[in-house]
């Protein structure tokens, strides 16, 4: 964690916002429910390593730019890397002035794909404009459906919490009986408003869990 303050103090300073999480399946969670422009990722983190978050990141159709930080300079160790999905990598020590330029080049390429747009079945919210489609037509949505929809969005096939949802779309607020409430009546009717008659609803209800947005047959 000495590297990883080390470097947030450095990139704040160049006026970057950063983010550190202290173990990989912190770092996963953060990579899938907030957004950024850019990971840098150890290799070497607590419980889920480097390359297994990257690899789960890029199975979900993330793409952001991600730059691996490593001790390991072998051949192997880089093929691995970039194959599993890194856009750059940078061996340990470094200068930060390298990490610097990196950092730049990567941002100045962005992303290589379509991240304004995110979509299951026949539904599509665009981020950039906050609009939102079934089927070719436009669904009204409330401000917070459009967070809440969001987010189920890019947790798609995964389950979310009352907890998840109480923390990062309700910012922060504690999950109570009364949140609990709200939180099911934005869920309705969200459900109302993008689901199609005849049809299977796209969010799925976990009994004892959560929610879950997805496509296929449960």
């Amino acid at each position: 964690m000495k590297l990883a303050q080390a470097l947030r103090q450095g990139l704040e300073r160049e006026g970057y916002e950063v983010t550190v999480a202290a173990t990989g399946e912190e770092g996963y969670f953060l990579a899938t429910t907030a957004r950024y422009e850019l990971i840098v990722l150890d290799l070497m983190l607590p419980g889920r390593d480097g390359l297994e978050v990257l690899a789960a990141l890029r199975e979900r159709g993330q793409h952001l730019p991600v730059l691996i930080l490593t001790a390991r300079d072998t051949v192997e160790d880089r093929v691995r890397g970039l194959d599993g999905g890194a856009d750059d990598y940078l061996v340990k020590p470094f200068a930060f002035a390298e990490l610097l330029a990196r950092i730049r080049a990567l941002t100045r390429r962005g992303p290589a794909t379509d991240t304004q747009h995110l979509q299951i079945a026949d539904l599509v919210l665009d981020r950039v404009k906050r609009q939102v489609m079934r089927d070719g037509t436009p669904v009204a949505l409330t401000a917070k459906e459009f967070q809440l929809l969001e987010y189920l969005l890019l947790n798609r096939g995964q389950v979310v919490t009352r907890e998840m949802l109480a923390h990062d779309v309700w910012d922060g607020v504690a999950c109570s009986g009364p949140l609990d409430n709200v939180i099911d009546v934005h869920l309705a009717r969200l459900r109302q408003k993008i689901d199609i008659a005849d049809e299977p609803s796209l969010i799925r209800t976990i009994r004892g869990v959560g929610f879950m947005i997805a496509e296929d047959t449960p």
